[in-house]
């Protein structure tokens, strides 16, 4: 049987509905499944095991009532370290900082809340949330499940370990240039991020969007129901909207369905990679779609544009830290940063401004196409301990160049498994949907899934980490 604590939270809601089992039983093999783990996987920031049954106690009598809270309630879910929970400091993943204590929660946290979501912890990030990788100058560092010697990425590095590692089903992420998408790959997971606005966060910025972390698009749909519920604190959420997140599968017959196997720029694409997205194509072209190869979106300088205006502005962020607070960031983004120290403000906003372009570019591509699939990342794996797949702060987003378009397009895009390397690391394809078609990219993956398989069996679900 697949124990408690690994259910889907569907699965677990039905339990708790017909009375199979409790949120106690749940959380009791959750704290017991993390005691296990974390020594090793170090994904986790905040946890409160004593809090969670305190809470699981109070939803397993509400739950014996009849009387349930909400659409989530009883259900383990964790948050980003860098998405305020009242009471709980915000590091942001660096030794540099000495923040107070969070005041009130986030939107995203808030909503879990109020639907009766047990937030029994929050996950790891990497310094500023500035890398794909688990490594931190704060944060033990987080290991990828599949196997502890790769990275699970990020930056949203100890959502996708949590996930893999069977941590509960419930994990939320942020994504500004792939940070849910990319760790999302890497671990096999469902990866969500929505079109700009569509789920209210704070603080709020450019390309940035919080999304579900899952191990199926089912959990994903059900996370949405929740976090898109309106906040006024995010300026630039999008009205609410009442959207059947639980709509079915949908499969892609008639689609004009665009192959991108060119990210335009950036590292050279694995062959394993392009061979697992090449079938996955004619899984939509055997459903009835039209699948045409399409041109990249991006290109160096473009890259280089938004590399030099973020270099510029995390260099506003750091260089009043004095000298000792600064040498505690990790070598590795000091080193990227100083590269922003002598950026012009004329410089600056022409690297922002190549965002634009880039927006423009991906309008243009959905005139002729009504989906976009692609990789994810280009490569299978790196090291646990690299900062970033290349390790090198000359070349810090030359993974990033099939994910980063859609942030700044504000499209939704979603990663989901599709296979796996012959060293067993997972594969991640990307499906992409024009703006505020949301629910279209969550039923295209829903009907991948039923395709290509969910992934058989999680890390998490073995009886001891890996050595």
């Amino acid at each position: 049987m697949t124990r408690l604590h690994a259910l889907d939270a569907t699965a677990m809601l039905s339990g708790y509905a017909s009375g199979d089992f409790t949120p106690r039983d749940v959380i009791e093999s959750l704290n017991a499944h993390v005691t296990q783990w974390e020594p090793q996987l170090c994904a986790l920031y905040a946890w409160e095991p004593e809090r969670a049954l305190t809470e699981a106690a109070a939803s397993t009598e509400r739950w014996r009532k009849g009387e349930p809270q909400g659409a989530l309630d009883g259900v383990p879910a964790t948050v980003k370290e860098l998405i305020a929970t009242e009471g709980h400091p915000i590091p942001l993943g660096t030794a540099a900082l000495e923040p107070a204590p969070a005041t009130a929660d986030a939107p995203c946290a808030a909503r879990l809340r109020e639907a009766g979501a047990i937030i029994f912890a929050k996950t790891t990030i990497p310094d500023f949330g500035m890398l794909s990788s688990g490594l931190s100058s704060f944060h033990h560092l987080a290991r990828n499940p599949w196997d502890l010697s790769t990275n699970p990425g990020g930056s949203s590095a100890g959502a996708a370990a949590a996930a893999a590692a069977c941590y509960g089903p419930l994990h939320v992420g942020t994504d500004i240039g792939g940070s849910v998408r990319l760790p999302a790959a890497w671990c096999g997971l469902t990866g969500f991020k929505p079109t700009l606005g569509r789920i209210p966060i704070d603080p709020y910025y450019t390309g940035r969007c919080a999304g579900p972390m899952t191990r199926g698009v089912a959990d994903a749909a059900l996370m949405m129901a929740t976090l898109s519920l309106p906040d006024s604190r995010d300026a630039t959420s999008l009205p609410y909207e009442q959207v059947d997140w639980f709509a079915p599968a949908e499969p892609p017959v008639g689609l004009r369905v665009g192959l991108m196997l060119d990210a335009g720029c950036g590292m050279s694409l694995d062959p394993e990679i392009a061979v697992a997205i090449e079938a996955a194509a004619r899984i939509f072209e055997d459903a009835g779609a039209v699948v045409v190869p399409v041109s990249p979106v991006m290109n160096q300088a473009i890259l280089d544009g938004v590399d030099v205006f973020w270099r510029a502005k995390f260099w506003g962020d750091i260089k009043d830290l004095d000298e000792s607070k600064r040498s505690l960031v990790l070598p590795y983004i000091t080193e990227w940063a100083r590269g922003g120290e002598d950026v012009s403000g004329v410089e600056a906003v022409r690297g922002f401004n190549r965002t634009f372009e880039l927006r423009a570019t991906c309008a243009e591509l959905f005139d002729s196409v009504d989906v976009v699939i692609s990789p994810v990342t280009p490569n299978v794996s790196f090291p646990a301990d690299w900062a970033s797949p290349l390790n090198d702060p000359a070349r810090p987003f030359d993974h990033c160049a099939w994910t980063l378009p859609w942030n700044m397009s504000e499209q939704p895009a979603i990663s989901v498994n599709c296979g796996f390397s012959q060293e067993g690391t997972p594969i991640g394809l990307q499906i992409v949907t024009p703006r505020y078609k949301d629910l279209q990219a969550l039923q295209l993956a829903a009907w991948f899934e039923s395709q290509c398989g969910r992934v058989e069996r999680w890390p998490g679900e073995a009886d001891s980490p890996p050595a």
